[in-house]
């Protein structure tokens, strides 16, 4: 089961009558709500063009500009197909005739994890071996505490999607922790002074949503 945005300027209170029957989470927001925000806590977008293509647009862009990485779908009608191209950033379209099963195949495409098992990222001067346990900047090994490790694994493996604090509590510190968001905040600073200023930045803060690892 997945958390969906669905990003919509339709009123009707079903906007879109294939999520209805399928068992993911949907959070209905306006094009002129803080969406961006929304999205942090969401598995994919769906952007929906039926009735306002240019705010859709706008919308996909916002998102392409901000260096949001979760999947985005447009939903589009036939005679809308002419305007869409990939400069709006979407990872895929869906006609506004699909059925709840074409639906949920989509879906399931986009947000089917990556077996991330023994996982090696390189990223300019950085390089973590999740397999050795280790994380090399510059060729130099970093003092790495284990939350500092994971922490740093988690966002890297994840370029430029941007998490809440509490998605990083859930996925870093596990769903039994009871201490609070600061901790996160903590952490980063920490992590971020082991980066050093040249490469601090690689963990980027995304104002009132939270972090993400910036891919450059």
């Amino acid at each position: 089961m997945a958390s969906v945005l669905l990003i919509t300027a339709n009123t009707d209170p079903v906007p879109f009558p294939p999520l209805t029957l399928l068992p993911h989470t949907v959070t209905v927001r306006s094009p002129k709500e803080q969406v961006l925000t929304a999205s942090a806590a969401c598995d994919l977008v769906i952007i929906d063009a039926r009735t306002d293509l240019i705010a859709a647009k706008n919308v996909s862009q916002m998102f392409k500009t901000a260096g949001v990485v979760v999947p985005r779908v447009v939903i589009l009608t036939q005679g809308g197909l002419a305007t869409y191209s990939g400069d709006w950033g979407c990872a895929d379209f869906l006609l506004d005739t699909a059925g709840p099963a074409e639906l949920d195949l989509r879906l399931k495409v986009l947000t089917s994890p990556e077996d991330e098992s023994g996982a090696r990222v390189s990223i300019g001067g950085l390089v973590i071996d999740e397999a050795a346990y280790s994380a090399w900047l510059d060729n130099a090994p970093l003092d790495l505490t284990y939350t500092e490790f994971e922490l740093l694994k988690y966002l890297a493996l994840h370029p430029g999607r941007v998490f809440s604090r509490e998605q990083l509590l859930t996925q870093v510190w596990g769903y039994d922790y009871y201490g609070g968001t600061r901790t996160v905040d903590v952490h980063v600073r920490r992590l971020r002074a082991k980066l050093g200023t040249e490469h601090e930045s690689l963990i980027g803060t995304v104002r009132n949503v939270g972090y993400r690892f910036a891919t450059q």
